[in-house]
């Protein structure tokens, strides 16, 4: 029984860190975008895929797609900040175009966003902000706790802690899935928690979250809206309606008027 068990935390682990990548049928030409193919290395080795919209002496946004996603699902959104600022999408590591063979759900791609926005610096941008949906969200939070270059976060149902999250999904079974990622990631991927990293930020913060999302529940936003109450430049909104990845009408403006404001 006990082997059972153990089996069962691996097999829910290695499912979790290698899921089938979603292909999503969308390209730049569809949204009326001209991009430059970008490789990045990231600190262990690993290629990063990314599209470039150039605008010179822009600031720069970085752009990071959710689980299991790719670059290609925050087109309309880079189709939207591309007439004011330099856009960057990027695959996350495993997914997409990108190296790497598995996804650490945040830990490692912390470090991968540092490297891209040192890549968009290089390029002579200094004011960068990042716009993350679920995933992508709270590897935004996380890299903006350690990286002063990241002047301002927009995040779209980040999740709060991966422990937390991970509970919810599979139960008793995450603290399982805990010990396999120590044996074959080498680390207790869950920390830091992007709740953890929110509460250090002291820079714009733009958290959007709905009621009805079916995948990262209310509570996480609140844990991150406690977490960020001594910020006085966050901006918290809940919208009514909408599933997990669904966008009201006037999403992508809100978008550009956050960056404008604050970069």
């Amino acid at each position: 029984m006990a082997a059972a068990v153990v089996a069962l935390g691996l097999a829910a682990f290695w499912l979790v860190v290698h899921p089938p990548r979603l292909t999503i049928a969308r390209a730049p030409d569809d949204v009326m975008l001209s991009v430059e193919d970008v490789r990045i290395r990231a600190a262990d080795g690993v290629t990063l895929a990314g599209w470039f919209v150039a605008r010179a002496e822009a600031p720069a946004i970085v752009l990071l797609h959710g689980y299991p996603a790719e670059k290609s699902d925050l087109l309309p959104i880079a189709a939207a900040l591309a007439p004011r600022f330099a856009v960057l999408l990027m695959d996350l590591r495993y997914f997409g175009q990108s190296g790497g063979r598995a996804t650490t759900l945040g830990f490692r791609e912390r470090g991968d966003l540092q490297r891209a926005v040192a890549w968009l610096h290089d390029r002579g941008h200094a004011r960068v902000g990042v716009f993350g949906f679920s995933l992508g969200g709270a590897i935004a939070l996380l890299a903006a706790a350690e990286d002063p270059n990241i002047r301002a976060v927009a995040a779209y149902a980040p999740f709060a802690d991966l422990r937390v999250l991970g509970w919810e999904t599979y139960g008793p079974f995450v603290y399982l899935m805990r010990l396999w990622a120590r044996v074959f990631l080498g680390a207790d991927i869950t920390r830091p928690a992007p709740v953890d990293a929110a509460a250090r930020l002291a820079i714009p913060v733009l958290l959007i979250a709905s009621r009805e999302d079916e995948q990262i529940g209310l509570h996480h936003t609140e844990l991150l809206r406690a977490a960020l109450a001594g910020n006085p430049r966050a901006d918290v909104r809940v919208l009514a309606r909408g599933r997990h990845g669904e966008t009201a009408a006037g999403f992508e403006r809100s978008l550009v008027e956050f960056f404008r404001a604050h970069l």
